[in-house]
């Protein structure tokens, strides 16, 4: 027994080292990020390098105000993430259910074309969608950037997996002996049990659309409508140096709304799951 419990332990003490130094190894480009924006370019490529924070914040991030126009590139990047996250959230979702919880002839047929698009590279489609935006005329305005993602193969396959086993066919049954239609079903019987799951693909669309840096290169022509990371691409090799010190300043700071994203969405799938367990 005692032989037993000892055994125990030292497998707890091994995962619990293993925890900390993934941990650790994860928070690390954090970290240096951080060191590297509060040094100058000399005193980054330094030896032996610099391990604590330095004196040089304020200045580097004076320096990357005056090279761009950071906040308003930001306010951008906020619109895009935020009206692509709410459309992607709506019409995946609403996509989902329908496959998910109702038969209807070609729904296999549908599905398999929808696989297929899931598979085919996002950067074949650059072309085909550049010209369909400018015979629109929507080239160098963020509506081509909110438009084309506004719903997506993944988010649909993602949302369908989790509202098979996340719906039961009883409630569904229930809300139509009470006359619920079919968008009575899919608003106050669908979308609360599958929070989690929407909590997922929100932290997933806007940290993809915040740090999407190719298409927005692409489509947008005027420079008042440029996103974060567009911007700060212009600080690399500005006058034919790079000031590290003033990059890393900017995308650190482009890190933040990422952060308190991710820390409300995790909040409400963790919120949720204990609530299931409750139940």
């Amino acid at each position: 027994m005692a032989s037993t419990i000892k055994g125990s332990r030292r497998r707890g003490i091994a995962l619990h080292t293993v925890l900390v130094l993934g941990l650790l190894l994860s928070a690390f480009p954090f970290y240096w990020a951080v060191i590297m924006s509060t040094h100058t370019s000399t005193e980054i490529f330094s030896y032996p390098p610099k391990l604590l924070p330095g004196p040089h914040f304020l200045e580097n991030a004076r320096n990357l105000f005056d090279n761009i126009d950071f906040f308003g590139s930001m306010l951008n990047s906020l619109l895009v993430a935020t009206s692509v996250t709410v459309l992607v959230l709506f019409f995946d979702s609403l996509a989902a259910f329908v496959f998910a919880k109702f038969e209807f002839p070609g729904r296999g047929l549908l599905f398999a074309l929808l696989m297929a698009i899931f598979m085919v590279p996002a950067q074949l489609a650059a072309i085909p969608q550049f010209v369909i935006m400018a015979k629109l005329g929507w080239i160098g305005s963020m509506t081509a950037l909110i438009v084309p993602a506004a719903a997506n193969a993944f988010g649909i396959f993602w949302m369908r997996q989790y509202m098979k086993g996340a719906i039961h066919d009883e409630l569904l049954d229930a809300s139509k002996l009470d006359g619920a239609g079919f968008l009575r079903q899919y608003w106050h019987v669908a979308l609360p049990v599958v929070r989690p799951g929407l909590a997922f693909l929100g932290i997933f669309t806007f940290m993809g659309q915040w740090n999407d840096y190719a298409w927005p290169l692409i489509a947008l022509t005027n420079p008042d409508n440029v996103t974060l990371q567009v911007a700060l691409s212009q600080l690399n090799g500005t006058h034919g140096t790079t000031d590290y010190g003033m990059v890393m300043t900017g995308a650190l700071l482009a890190l933040v709304p990422l952060l308190i994203v991710f820390a409300i969405g995790a909040r409400q799938i963790i919120g949720d799951l204990g609530k299931g367990a409750i139940r």
